[in-house]
Parts: C-alpha cells; structure tokens; sequence
C-alpha cells in the first residue's frame, strides 16, 4: 500500500485553485509558492538575525556585495547600486546608514577626485562575518529535513530551471 503523503498549506491552496481554473497544473502552481514561501521564511529569519546585530537587511546586503567584491573589497557607489539591484539613490541612502554604522568608508579617488570609493571597515567587516554566520546556521535549518541526496537533487532540478530562464 502507497504511503499517503504529508498536506502542507500549499495542498489546500493547490485544491482551491484546481477546481476555479480550467487547465491549472497544480504540479507548476504547487512548485512556485512552495519556493515563494521558502524564500520569505529564508528572509524572514536573515532580517530577524540581522536585526539581533543591528543590521537591516538592505544593509547587509550592501555590506554582503562590498565584501566579496576582489580584494582590496572596494568598489564605486553606482558599481554597488547595480550589483544590489538598486538605484542610485537607495544607495545613497544605504551608504549614509553604513557610513554613520562606521561600517563602511566613503573617499574621494586619489587618482579621479571625482570619483567615490567605498571600503568596508574593520567594524563592517566583523559584523557582516556575524550575520553572514547567523544566515548559514538558519539557511542550514530551512533544509535540515533534507538527506544530502536530496539537497543534491533539489538542487539540479532548481538548476535546470534557473537554465532555462537564462536562455
């Protein structure tokens, strides 16, 4: 006899779905709000880690795409606007917050005055290497109910879909 499988509330959602819309495959709709919902839980307890130290997501974020930028980890305000996904202005806005933090510096080129370099601080850096290891603990959780087998196939599956929106 078949083990009966586990409902979650993506099921129910699923069911409601299935029997309004004509044509709805509840395989697709079922994947993508269990990844939605996956993903809000990942932000939700990376925001609440962040804020144990002080940080806002947007601010690790900021300081996350400094500090894996290649040594010596510094890079132009508009440079870490695109790598954010920001415009320049909530740059601005997220620099002037790190900067008052004492987490990153903001200084003139000494080649381009014109230019702007940003560089993390010793500060920045300890607190990011903080969040950054409260995010892996709670990162870990969210697929501690997962066999390394099945990581490893969740994971080539996400791959190919991932492979094909890049094409």
């Amino acid at each position: 006899m078949a083990e009966q499988q586990e409902q979650d509330w993506v099921d129910q959602h699923v069911e409601r779905w299935r029997r309004t819309f004509r044509g709805f495959d509840p395989e697709v709709e079922g994947a993508l709000v269990r990844i939605g919902a996956i993903n809000r839980h990942v932000k939700r307890a990376n925001a609440t880690a962040f804020g144990e130290l002080g940080l806002g997501p947007a601010e690790y974020d900021t300081l996350h795409t400094l500090l894996i930028q290649p040594e010596p980890n510094e890079t132009t305000p508009a440079q870490l606007a695109e790598a954010c996904h920001v415009t320049r202005a909530a740059m601005t806005s997220r620099l002037d917050r790190l900067v008052e933090l004492a987490y990153v510096t903001r200084e003139s080129d000494p080649l381009d005055r014109r230019r702007i370099i940003v560089r993390p601080t010793q500060a920045g850096r300890a607190v990011w290497k903080q969040a950054l290891e409260l995010a892996v603990v709670r990162e870990k959780q969210t697929l501690g109910v997962l066999s390394e087998a099945e990581k490893v196939q969740l994971n080539a599956l996400l791959r190919r879909i991932v492979l094909g929106l890049e094409t």
